[in-house]
C-alpha cells in the first residue's frame, strides 16, 4: 500500500538544481542568456520552478552534456514550440560538423606531440613539412635561435617558406666552419648598437662581411643540392595549390593579416646603424645580380 505523498507544485532554485544535476548559478546563467524564462517569484521573493521549467531544465542539461552549445539550445527552444525534432536534428547536424573539425584538430595536436616526443625538442611543434626536413640532423645541431627564426618565418610565410629557410640551417649544421663564421658576423652586427653612428665605417665593413658570408652560404646550398630541393618543393606546392584566376599571389596573408602587415608587426631591437648595414647588404646583393656593365 502506497504511503500518502503529495508532490510539491513548485520547488526553489536550489531544489531544481539538485534534481537536474546542475547548480543554481548555472540556472541563473540560463535566465540571463534567455535560454530559460525566469519564473515568477513567490511571496518570499524566491524563484519557484514548476513542472514545465523542470522539463526544460532536464532537456537543457541533456543537450549540453551532448556537447551542444547553449546558444544553439536557446535557438532550438526559441519562438515557442521550436523544440521540435527537426530543430534538434538541425542543431545536431551542425554539432556533428564541429565535432569532426575538432577531431581533426585533436589529431593534428596529437601528431605534433608525438613529433615533439620523438625529436625531443620544440622542433616537433613546427609544421611537419619543416620538422621532417630537419629531423635527420644530429642532436644539438640546431640551436634555439634557429628554431626561433623558423617559428617566425612559419608564422609569416607559412610552412613552405620555413621549409625553404630550413636549407640554411641544414647547411650550417653540416659545415662547422660556416657556423663559426655565421656566429662571428652575427656578433659584429650585434655590436652595431645605438652608440654607433649610421655613417661609422664599421657599418660598411660589417655589411661587406655579411654579404660575403651569405654568398658563401648560398654557394654551399646550391652545390649540396639543397637549392634544387627547394625549387622542387615550390613546384610541387604550385601544382597542389593553384591560385584563383583573380589572384596573383600578392595578397598572401598571415591569418587575417596581410603579409606586409605581418612582417611589420614582428618587433626587432635594431639600431639605425644596424638597419643601415642591412640596407648596404641588399645593395651589394643587387650589384651581384646586375649586368657587369652596370656594376
Amino acid at each position: 500500500m502506497f504511503s500518502s505523498f503529495t508532490p510539491p507544485r513548485q520547488v526553489t532554485i536550489g531544489g531544481a538544481a539538485a534534481f537536474v544535476g546542475t547548480t543554481p548559478r548555472a540556472i541563473r546563467h540560463y535566465h540571463q542568456i534567455g535560454l530559460l524564462p525566469e519564473p515568477e517569484r513567490g511571496s518570499d521573493d524566491r524563484r519557484r520552478y514548476g513542472y514545465e521549467e523542470m522539463i526544460r531544465l532536464l532537456w537543457i542539461r541533456r543537450m549540453a552534456d551532448a556537447g551542444i552549445a547553449l546558444d544553439d539550445i536557446r535557438d532550438a527552444f526559441s519562438d515557442g514550440g521550436a523544440d521540435t525534432d527537426d530543430d534538434v536534428a538541425r542543431i545536431l547536424d551542425r554539432l556533428e560538423g564541429s565535432l569532426v573539425a575538432r577531431q581533426a584538430e585533436l589529431e593534428q595536436q596529437r601528431t605534433a606531440v608525438q613529433r615533439m616526443r620523438v625529436q625531443g625538442s620544440r622542433l616537433g611543434l613546427l609544421s611537419d613539412v619543416v620538422s621532417d626536413r630537419l629531423a635527420h640532423l644530429p642532436e644539438g645541431a640546431l640551436r634555439q635561435d634557429d628554431l626561433d627564426t623558423l617559428l617566425v618565418t612559419e608564422r609569416i610565410f607559412g610552412g613552405l617558406g620555413a621549409s625553404v629557410q630550413a636549407s640554411r640551417f641544414i647547411a650550417l649544421a653540416s659545415h662547422p666552419e660556416l657556423r663559426e663564421e655565421s656566429d662571428r658576423v652575427d656578433a659584429a652586427e650585434a655590436a652595431l648598437d645605438d652608440t654607433v653612428a649610421v655613417d661609422d665605417p664599421r657599418v660598411a665593413e660589417v655589411a661587406a662581411e655579411r654579404h660575403a658570408f651569405e654568398t658563401a652560404l648560398r654557394t654551399v646550398i646550391e652545390d649540396s643540392g639543397l637549392a634544387q630541393d627547394d625549387d622542387d618543393r615550390f613546384d610541387a606546392w604550385d601544382e597542389s595549390h593553384p591560385l584563383p584566376d583573380d589572384e596573383d599571389g600578392a595578397g598572401s596573408t598571415c591569418g587575417s593579416t596581410s603579409l606586409t602587415e605581418a612582417v611589420r608587426m614582428m618587433p626587432y631591437d635594431f639600431s639605425r646603424a644596424r638597419l643601415r648595414c642591412m640596407e648596404l647588404v641588399l645593395e651589394l646583393d643587387a650589384l651581384d645580380l646586375a649586368p657587369p656593365a652596370e656594376r
